[in-house]
């Protein structure tokens, strides 16, 4: 693949990436976009249905570890990054969706700003912003 083609590949993937999140209210059921926009700190937890919501929640995971390990095979072309990746993101799914669920059942007020850094790391590609420059600067001294 040449640097051209690899450039166009990540590119495509990104903008992949900023289409879920720009198309987030209509591909996703989730009432803490609304919630989380607003003062949260100050008012109850919005209704919803539980099991719609994590299914939403990991669907939309999915998706994003799908695009993210992706873009990290292009930009390295190594196998053993993107199934290192692949463990990582998955014992971070684990651990994250343990405590989103826990937030999620017992919404507690004082809470609130934790359960929305839990949740940002379950539907944003933050992973892949830690990962991308690990690898890269592992690479560099090597």
């Amino acid at each position: 693949m040449g640097k051209y083609s690899k450039y166009i590949g990540i590119s495509v993937l990104v903008v992949l990436l900023a289409l879920v999140r720009w198309f987030q209210n209509d591909l996703f059921y989730d009432p803490y976009l609304l919630f989380f926009e607003n003062d949260y700190l100050y008012i109850d937890s919005p209704r919803q249905e539980t099991l719609k919501l994590v299914a939403n929640t990991m669907f939309r995971f999915f998706i994003n570890t799908v695009l993210s390990l992706s873009i990290l095979y292009v930009f390295f072309k190594d196998w053993s990054i993107v199934k290192f990746s692949a463990l990582i993101f998955f014992f971070s799914f684990l651990i994250l969706m343990i405590l989103y669920l826990y937030f999620v059942l017992d919404p507690k007020q004082e809470q609130y700003y934790l359960f929305f850094n839990v949740r940002r790391f379950l539907i944003q590609p933050i992973l892949l912003l830690l990962l991308l420059p690990a690898f890269y600067y592992n690479r560099l001294n090597q």
